[in-house]
């Protein structure tokens, strides 16, 4: 990466976010190049101390919050309040989470932060967003799992809603908070001024799970629990090989559910009415499961894998981590990178999420120690100056 210009390179951002939603969004930006503070209470965001660890070192922290600068400033206090305004000042975005009202509370407010930078976007990331009768509630992304509807339509049939294991709801808005403020940013660059962008992680998690509440505003009908099945198609889900390792596969196209169907030596149901289109096959998923799930596990994963590919049907190992690293593809396209880190020697995570042809992004360091640029991006406290 030498020598490239990375493409955000001339734009900064303040990072006053916690944990996952507003932090991801910041990375996104750090990525491909822009140069983001992010600003820490003095005890540190509690990210340091979310998920596993290594000789105390917080493996998370490291990933979530790479690329980054780290000063330390606590908000309430008024002097260090005036100092994050000087830097607000010189930048172009702000990012954060606090509850609605709470930068307000400590004079940091968007019309204040508008009268010090009237082209800076502030970037608003919570649960619910700043007006509502919910706005004051403490969120997660596991609330907007529950409340979106994510919950309720996963999982088996006869089981409990399920919560994905991993912080989608986070993920989610945080990819559609640093999608706001590149827009936001891109106003700033045409018309001259700033603007708000209030991004609540429920929305945004509602907004990305389809045509759901526009199919029962027209049918009345809920999604239901099909644990790995689909309304839409099948055969679709995860069948287990002889061998005991599993893999998945997903025929959403009326072509390759027949490829499928061939391969597994049932051509008889293509020629079946209902199959000619998907709400039609999964309705009689029970039948095309029967044939794929019995043949597949009657041969080895290896065996599977070479049969769906040599007859142009949609399959995939259903992989545990360490697969990853191990796989051609992957390989191929570096996906992922050794990061230099000076509390860990080195570390290893997913490289930049999508490659641009020119000007590519870049994973250039880990997360930083807590305050490892205060001295070098902000000038002294007032305090600091009376004790020097």
């Amino acid at each position: 990466m030498t020598g490239t210009r990375l493409p955000l390179a001339d734009v900064r951002v303040i990072d006053v976010s916690t944990l996952l939603a507003g932090p991801f969004a910041a990375r996104l930006l750090a990525d491909y190049g822009a140069e983001v503070i992010k600003v820490e209470h003095p005890s540190g965001d509690p990210l340091r101390g979310f998920g596993r660890s290594r000789d105390g070192v917080p493996l998370w922290w490291k990933v979530f919050n790479r690329n980054k600068k780290s000063v330390v400033l606590d908000l309430a206090d008024s002097d260090d309040a005036a100092r994050f305004l000087e830097l607000a000042a010189g930048a172009d975005a702000v990012i954060e989470n606090f509850r609605p009202g709470t930068l307000e509370r400590w004079g940091l407010g968007p019309e204040v932060l508008a009268e010090a930078n009237p082209r800076l976007v502030l970037t608003r990331v919570t649960a619910f967003g700043q007006d509502g009768p919910y706005r004051r509630r403490p969120g997660f992304g596991t609330l907007a799992e529950a409340m979106s509807g994510y919950a309720a339509m996963s999982g088996e049939p006869d089981g409990p809603p399920l919560l994905p294991p991993f912080p989608l709801g986070d993920a989610v808005a945080g990819l559609h908070a640093a999608c706001a403020t590149l827009i936001a940013l891109r106003a700033a660059d045409r018309f001259g001024h700033g603007q708000t962008a209030d991004v609540a992680i429920t929305e945004t998690l509602i907004g990305s799970l389809g045509a759901q509440l526009t199919e029962y505003d027209q049918l009345g009908v809920k999604p239901a629990r099909l644990g790995n099945r689909s309304h839409n198609n099948a055969p679709r889900g995860v069948y287990r090989c002889a061998d005991g390792r599993w893999v998945a596969v997903s025929a959403p196209a009326l072509s390759v559910a027949e490829r499928v169907m061939r391969l597994v030596g049932r051509p008889e149901l293509c020629d079946e009415p209902w199959f000619a289109q998907g709400a039609g096959r999964a309705r009689h998923r029970e039948i095309i499961d029967e044939a794929v799930g019995g043949w597949i596990s009657a041969h080895d994963r290896a065996i599977v894998l070479a049969e769906f590919e040599r007859a142009e049907a949609a399959v995939a190992p259903v992989y545990e981590v360490d697969d990853i690293a191990e796989d051609p593809q992957f390989r191929a396209r570096s996906l992922l990178t050794r990061v230099p880190d000076a509390d860990l020697g080195t570390v290893t995570m997913p490289t930049v999420p999508f490659r641009l042809s020119r000007t590519p992004g870049s994973v250039r360091w880990a997360g930083p120690r807590l305050g490892e640029h205060t001295e070098e991006l902000l000038p002294r406290s007032r305090k600091e100056e009376a004790d020097a």
